[in-house]
């Protein structure tokens, strides 16, 4: 996810509030994904962060003075609006958003934010009672229409002691929020599912047969599209993920239960991605009490479950496909048999076995195979990655269609 960050200019803007803290660590983020990042603080935000720590983690000086001296000027403020890429305001106190919000430039990152023209990201962190006022509100709406990113914060207990709305979000949200402002929208407006994880099969109330699908696959491309702009609805099996920020996550368990989800919310998709890695059999019969040894071995008789893919298939109409196929051997021949057998748009492919590809990893190396017969071998990244991959040769269908 973080590689779409590298080479990008950003300016951290750090005011005056407690939760000024977490910006060294949004700032430690940003510089290892890639980004040359320049922070631009108010007065106040020094009692809470200290300028010789930005600089450290920057490699860059820190502005906090419109006329400071030294051999950058004062209208390096002008310089740094026009080469950044994207603008990243957190803590946002109330008193900067009111100076955003109002055409006021009295300080270095006030005057700074009135020439920026690429995306601003603001990110309020005060007061649950300052957040909820009538002019706070009344000015998150204007920066909303004036065309700002505004980061809603988290709810909880506050450092001053109240509860609600007000805490800066986690910098991994904010991080994933400034990615996805520079992303480009090419799914705007297109509706998308995707399946994702394992399924469960119980055999009694603490057994079940199951897979080692760890869902990251399927999140990661839930997560891009969301960044393309895309409307998202996410058909989990049981992982340990952190839901895709502002996607729709349907939890289930079964083949039976996902099934369920997955054909409903296929009728108002545009595109159907399906990473779940579906238990193929379930326990003919389950038992409501636990299974106790008795010393002698077990038959356990299974049947199929539903073909959700080749269900999908079935009812594809317009709508774009796609399929994985994680094989043991024979990727080639097995993925083009369901690749037609399932009407498939396009199946991605790939060797289970190795320890950074499939299950679990953190990367993959996957073989696109489409319905003309033609195939590309992509080579191993991360899994973030392979999503984009993905999608770029999806929206390449769309514009087929």
């Amino acid at each position: 996810m973080t590689a779409r960050l590298q080479h990008k200019n950003l300016v951290l803007g750090v005011s005056g509030g407690i939760a000024a803290y977490k910006a060294v660590e949004l700032l430690r983020l940003y510089t290892r994904a890639g980004a040359g990042v320049r922070v631009v603080m108010t007065k106040n935000a020094q009692w809470f962060v200290g300028v010789t720590t930005c600089e450290a983690l920057s490699g860059r000086p820190v502005t906090v003075d419109l006329f400071e001296e030294g051999d950058e000027t004062s209208i390096r403020h002008i310089d740094w609006a026009t080469e950044a890429d994207a603008v990243i305001i957190a803590p946002a106190t109330a008193n900067i958003i009111g100076k955003l919000a109002n055409g006021i430039a009295d300080d270095a990152l006030s005057t700074f934010l009135m020439a920026v023209t690429s995306p601003k990201i603001v990110c309020p962190a005060m007061n649950t009672h300052m957040f909820e006022s009538l002019p706070v509100q009344r000015n998150l709406e204007t920066l909303r229409s004036d065309g700002c990113i505004v980061v809603e914060p988290d709810a909880g207990s506050l450092a001053c002691g109240t509860v609600g709305p007000g805490r800066l979000p986690a910098p991994e949200d904010i991080l994933d929020r400034t990615i996805a402002a520079l992303t480009p929208k090419d799914l705007d407006g297109k509706r998308v599912l995707v399946t994702a994880g394992p399924t469960r099969e119980y055999i009694d109330p603490v057994r079940f047969i199951s897979n080692p699908s760890s869902g990251k696959m399927g999140y990661a491309i839930a997560r891009a599209a969301e960044h393309r702009g895309a409307v998202v609805s996410l058909v989990s099996g049981p992982v340990s993920l952190q839901p895709p920020l502002n996607v729709e996550v349907v939890p289930t368990e079964s083949a039976a239960e996902m099934a369920e989800k997955a054909l409903d919310l296929a009728q108002q998709s545009d595109i159907i991605i399906k990473t779940a890695a579906v238990g193929d059999f379930r326990p003919r019969s389950a038992t409501d009490q636990k299974i106790k040894k008795t010393g002698k071995g077990m038959t356990l008789e299974l049947e199929p479950n539903v073909d959700i893919l080749k269900e999908l298939g079935q009812q594809k109409g317009s709508r774009i496909l796609v399929g994985f196929a994680a094989e043991t051997q024979d990727l080639e021949a097995n993925a083009g048999k369901k690749l037609k057998g399932k009407n498939l748009d396009m199946i991605a492919g790939n060797l289970i076995g190795s320890t950074d590809s499939g299950f679990e990893a953190d990367t993959n190396k996957v073989t696109l195979f489409y319905k003309d017969g033609s195939s590309e071998s992509l080579p191993l990244m991360e899994k973030d990655a392979v999503a984009h991959q993905l999608l770029d040769r999806i929206v390449r269908l769309l514009k087929q269609s």
